[in-house]
């Protein structure tokens, strides 16, 4: 289920990880994406119970150190560390596996009978395919024209 390569996110990862690792924190993701005119290096980390701002600033203090004696990356950035979350973003093969049989809203890019989101059980993830169930009913999205697969929570 694997979106877009990004070698640069691909290079953090290998970076982060032995940091996560030693923390006892899960990197959910990581991200360097442009907003606007600033380049943002994102790295999103979860763990058994949640994750406090405490982790968040035991993990951005080490991985800031280790990206400086690196250097990466060539353009200026900012490093943010943050939580998955409760509504936390499903992207790569083994989120899916993770959160089978959760509740998910699925945001396709382009209607499907005149509906844009779903919300329904993951039942599996596989072959760039999504199949969830919603009110008795099942689908199946092909990752290409899915926008995001999400947790749903209920508030």
């Amino acid at each position: 289920m694997k979106r877009k390569s990004n070698k640069t996110a691909e290079l953090v990862y290998g970076l982060a990880k032995p940091i996560a690792d030693e923390l006892g924190l899960t990197i959910w993701d990581v991200r360097f994406e442009k907003e606007g005119s600033m380049w943002i290096l994102s790295v999103i980390i979860d763990k058994e119970g949640g994750v406090s701002l405490n982790d968040c600033e035991a993990m951005s203090r080490p991985l800031d150190t280790k990206l400086d004696e690196v250097d990466p990356i060539e353009q200026s950035y900012c490093l943010e560390v943050s939580s998955a979350g409760i509504e936390r973003e499903l992207s790569k093969d083994w989120h899916f596996d993770v959160c089978q049989g959760q509740t998910v809203v699925v945001r396709l890019i382009r209607p499907y009978n005149g509906v844009r989101e779903f919300v329904g059980t993951l039942l599996n993830a596989q072959d760039e395919t999504v199949f969830i169930e919603s009110e008795g009913n099942q689908y199946e999205f092909r990752m290409s024209d899915i926008a995001f697969v999400r947790l749903y929570a209920e508030f």
